[in-house]
């Protein structure tokens, strides 16, 4: 057997009252292989935190079915627990504990008891071995999230769900976190990820799309952006929130994204459109000091497909 997790049908609705009814997880069926990166993403109120936690086994299901390496989730939840790893959104260090004695405390928790050696691992992996005796609350962002990744590993769990693990961490201690994540798959491990960032999406090796509790789109990241039909042009321009509102007037409004200060029209035809745009622009006296086609981005993809 190749799947790790099977989602079939599964659906979760919160509020008893059918004027309070909301469906949080909308009829997702999923297969997440044995030994990948699958990353669900997308904007906050999506549906990605409520779907990690039903396949851990803290929420219920309304309807559906979820499978973990063959276990039913309804019925053998224990067995279950026994082989994940699950790193919440607020994922509970101990402040007043070093980080030698949080990895303790953790594979108490899951009664690991020779667990010395698979620490010193797990501390040259996060390479935070240097820093063992620091308490955590001296720790930087991306240091604590180092350490949180290490207590969720300290029971060699077969699958771990990371729930937005980088949210408010730095740039740069974000992709070292990931890549740390990168090496993990070396060891067959199985990491389902939930991230609102679509640039750490593109490392992974497969992404769900997901908003308003539905899957838009599931597969590699190379082939959603390569199966896009649109092209992408990109413009850096003078005033150019001005310049976004004037060509949401002349194109879909999803087809016009802001990125920084830069803008990308989504179009059919690049060439066709170019002389429109340039006028347009023109006609606000908004001066285009860079004008080119470039390949589409996972981001250009995921808002192109939301319903706004």
């Amino acid at each position: 057997m190749t799947e790790a997790v099977i989602l079939n049908n599964v659906v979760k609705i919160f509020g008893g009252n059918r004027e309070e009814r909301v469906t949080a997880v909308d009829n997702v069926s999923l297969v997440i292989n044995k030994g990948e990166i699958f990353s669900l993403v997308g904007p906050d109120g999506a549906g990605k935190t409520t779907s990690i936690r039903m396949m851990c086994g803290i929420l219920p299901l309304t309807e559906g079915s979820i499978t973990l390496l063959g276990y039913d989730i309804k019925k053998q939840k224990s067995e279950i627990k026994k082989r994940i790893g699950y790193l919440s959104q607020r994922f509970s260090l101990y402040q007043d504990l070093t980080i030698d004695e949080n990895i303790d405390f953790f594979a108490e928790i899951h009664k690991v008891h020779k667990y010395k050696e698979r620490k010193e691992e797990l501390l040259q992996f996060t390479r935070l071995a240097e820093f063992r005796g620091r308490l955590a609350a001296r720790l930087s962002g991306g240091m604590k999230q180092k350490l949180a990744l290490a207590c969720t590993l300290v029971h060699t769990p077969d699958i771990i769900f990371l729930d937005e693990p980088t949210t408010g961490v730095d740039p740069v201690s974000r992709r070292d976190f990931w890549k740390i994540l990168s090496s993990l798959l070396k060891s067959g491990i199985t990491i389902v990820v939930t991230t609102p960032y679509l640039d750490e999406a593109e490392r992974s090796t497969r992404v769900a799309l997901m908003n308003r509790g539905k899957i838009l789109n599931c597969n590699t990241p190379e082939f959603i952006k390569t199966s896009f039909h649109s092209e992408v042009i990109e413009l850096v321009c003078d005033e150019v929130r001005i310049a976004s509102e004037v060509l949401k007037k002349a194109f879909e409004r999803k087809n016009i994204q802001l990125f920084g200060d830069r803008l990308h029209v989504l179009v059919k035809d690049a060439k066709a459109n170019k002389a429109d745009i340039l006028q347009k622009l023109k006609e606000k006296q908004i001066e285009v000091r860079s004008y080119r086609v470039i390949p589409a981005s996972l981001e250009d993809v995921f808002i192109s497909n939301l319903n706004i």
